[in-house]
């Protein structure tokens, strides 16, 4: 795709250190953006960074911790073009985060959620979410958030968390709007790509499929940020979905269209309101600002 020319632009890509992540980074970098990579493991960020270019700087953002969310958001200095929300995280048994979260529910929703709310008054672009397409098969359970009563699925987990990025993408625009704000909330999803990143549905055999699947049929890191690229800074409309064209899967990134669960506003809010309460964080910006 066309990426306009980005000089003056600066951009913040949580786990921009591999994968798509890095390979959004590369390009937005390529075009002049300066590209903020914000990783737990500093020694693979900085390696990153090196390999991006000047205009690449690493930093420290463990995801996993609302401490170091908000030493990350405190360090930030100036307005942030776009802030794209790509880490991911998958275990195939139940881990905590170090404040008690189901560790993939933690990292890729409620990490996510509060370094927007921590940063939104800065963003002058877009906020750009990877979700996945697992979050058309998912629901989420209010009751049990945290996978603490039922038994542990972790490709349950996962999908919870994915719907939960789409119906964060969906009410954060809403909030955008209300607030006045020029701000776009996006989401996008890589399709199938090789990057590194292992899905895991706690059954061996399928795992194995799912790893053999990956090397025959899945396309580069590159194809993969492909529509994140789109959502970032194509004319795409807020509350989007960016999507590979061939199925889903693979090929150029064209708008998907959202379905299920994720179109329900009531849930939205709900999981918001949740979102709030356990993160601490809150939207910043008020109606008319």
């Amino acid at each position: 795709m066309h990426i306009p020319d980005q000089t003056g632009r600066t951009a913040i890509i949580t786990g921009g250190s591999s994968g798509i992540g890095k390979a959004a980074a590369t390009e937005l970098a390529a075009k002049g953006a300066r590209v903020i990579v914000a990783v737990r493991d500093q020694t693979r960020g900085r390696a990153a960074a090196a390999e991006i270019g000047a205009r690449a700087e690493s930093r420290p953002l463990d995801l996993a911790s609302l401490t170091s969310i908000r030493e990350f958001a405190a360090m930030i200095d100036g307005p942030i073009d776009y802030l794209i929300n790509n880490a991911g995280f998958m275990t195939a048994t139940r881990r905590a985060t170090a404040d008690g979260f189901e560790g993939q529910f933690g990292v890729n929703h409620l990490g996510h959620f509060a370094l927007t709310n921590l940063l939104v008054g800065r963003i002058t672009g877009r906020v750009v979410t990877v979700t996945s397409r697992n979050y058309r098969n998912a629901h989420i359970d209010f009751d049990d958030l945290q996978w603490e009563r039922r038994p542990y699925r972790p490709f349950g987990a996962y999908g919870q968390t994915k719907l939960a990025n789409m119906l964060f993408t969906r009410e954060l625009q809403r909030r955008l709007i209300e607030a006045g704000s020029p701000v776009r909330a996006t989401a996008a999803e890589p399709g199938w790509a090789a990057t590194g990143f292992t899905m895991t549905t706690g059954r061996r055999i399928l795992d194995r499929m799912l790893v053999l699947g990956t090397r025959l049929l899945a396309q580069s890191a590159e194809g993969g940020a492909r529509p994140t690229l789109l959502a970032t800074v194509g004319e795409v409309p807020g509350a989007s979905l960016s999507s590979p064209g061939l199925f889903g899967v693979r090929g150029a990134a064209a708008l998907a269209k959202v379905s299920g669960e994720a179109l329900d506003d009531d849930i939205a809010r709900r999981l918001w309101e949740v979102s709030q309460r356990l993160t601490g964080t809150e939207f910043p910006l008020s109606a008319g600002v």
